[in-house]
């Protein structure tokens, strides 16, 4: 009997295939300019980003790291000044806070969506906040309404964490939109990914849209006169015409995956784990248990007047590390995002927080594992992914 063949948690060479001709030209129109820094490209590439994401303007940046470093650079935020964020995320949502010698300052998540609770951020700001970070985590948009109020109240800027949601809205409004500033991630794994690093700003405000553009390439303007001390935070051309080709793509590719986050849902279903069809009434109860009477596996949510754009279908079950060495010996891919939340990492251990601070947080840390969701994924790998969990949570 055939073994069966494996899962991959993210299928890159399968997507590359469908557009290969489509890069090696636009990457070869580069090389035969030989401008690659900025130029043509990368205007390009981010005036086709601008429209995509409804803003006015798109600055290209070197990684979405650094998109989130350059906004609060932007800000002057250093030494002395707190940032309020979520402890549940990848770490550079802390990181550029620290790099510049400010405090993060960190509120729990809301169970259901993984995103920052708007409840927490009203209280964790003082007058020494100097921006508040909402990630939006796994392509769903955190609850922009009652966080653009709280910051409001206190004339505090938002920069949204938006490395996993480009494409996502929330009620009509596209990520990176809301606040002052949008932070993009190209990384290659994302649903709209780069042939390495790069990222992306947006912004409504014409006159924090040239801070940036200055920002990036040293504080330099004109060329070698410096009245800002900024970065090498270019995108390269190389990779602006990568995801210039890309982008032509994106909403194909999000159906693909909403596609696959549907028949998720109907296969767990199916398979007796869960009686839910994945909107509010999906929350996870207080045993750890899915919602839906027996169900033993809680399903995303997706709330109603978002677009979800699934880039990791995560779901919440009893055992999750035995889960995870299971799939692991059947070629199942998989991933924990994140095993250690932000408040527990070494590096942070002087801001004083301790386990338990963070309840939610560190919940989640223990009980979530994304699957394969990116577009090709078949019926038949999808359905096998869904068979393996039922096979070890039923045993």
């Amino acid at each position: 009997m055939n073994e069966p063949q494996p899962v991959p948690l993210l299928d890159l060479k399968a997507q590359y295939a469908t557009i290969r001709e489509e890069i090696r030209a636009a990457v070869d129109a580069v090389l035969e300019s030989q401008m690659c820094i900025l130029g043509k490209t990368v205007a390009d590439c981010e005036a086709a980003l601008a429209e995509y994401c409804k803003c006015p303007h798109a600055i290209g940046v070197s990684s979405g790291s650094d998109a989130l470093l350059v906004s609060l650079m932007a800000e002057g935020i250093g030494p002395g000044d707190e940032v309020v964020t979520t402890p549940y995320s990848f770490f550079a949502t802390a990181g550029g806070i620290a790099r510049l010698g400010a405090k993060p300052v960190f509120v729990d998540i809301d169970p259901a969506t993984y995103n920052i609770d708007p409840a927490g951020i009203e209280a964790a700001i003082t007058e020494k906040t100097k921006a508040v970070i909402p990630v939006h985590l796994y392509g769903q948009c955190a609850e922009m309404d009652p966080i653009m109020a709280a910051a409001d109240a206190w004339g505090v800027p938002v920069v949204e964490d938006a490395a996993q949601a480009i494409g996502s809205e929330y009620k009509g409004r596209r990520a990176g939109t809301i606040g002052r500033y949008g932070c993009f991630s190209f990384f290659p794994s994302k649903n709209l990914g780069a042939a390495g690093d790069g990222g992306l700003v947006t912004t409504r405000d014409d006159a924090v849209a040239e801070r940036l553009r200055v920002l990036r390439a040293h504080g330099s303007k004109p060329k070698y006169y410096h009245a800002l001390i900024g970065g090498n935070f270019r995108i390269d051309a190389l990779q602006a015409a990568v995801v210039a080709v890309k982008l032509r793509h994106l909403d194909k590719w999000t159906a693909g995956r909403q596609s696959n986050a549907a028949r998720y849902r109907r296969l767990f279903e199916a398979a007796g784990l869960s009686e839910s069809t994945g909107g509010e009434e999906n929350l996870p109860s207080p045993s750890g248990r899915g919602a839906g009477g027996e169900g033993l596996v809680t399903l995303p949510v997706e709330l109603e007047y978002n677009r979800h754009i699934y880039n990791q279908f995560v779901i919440r079950v009893p055992r999750r590390d035995e889960l995870r060495a299971y799939l692991n010996e059947r070629k199942i891919g998989n991933e924990v995002y994140y095993p250690v939340p932000l408040h527990l990492q070494e590096c942070f251990a002087y801001l004083g927080y301790k386990e338990g601070d963070f309840p939610e947080s560190e919940k989640a840390a223990r009980e979530t594992i994304a699957l394969p969701i990116y577009p090709e994924l078949t019926d038949r790998q999808a359905e096998r992914v869904v068979e393996c969990i039922a096979e070890f949570l039923k045993a």
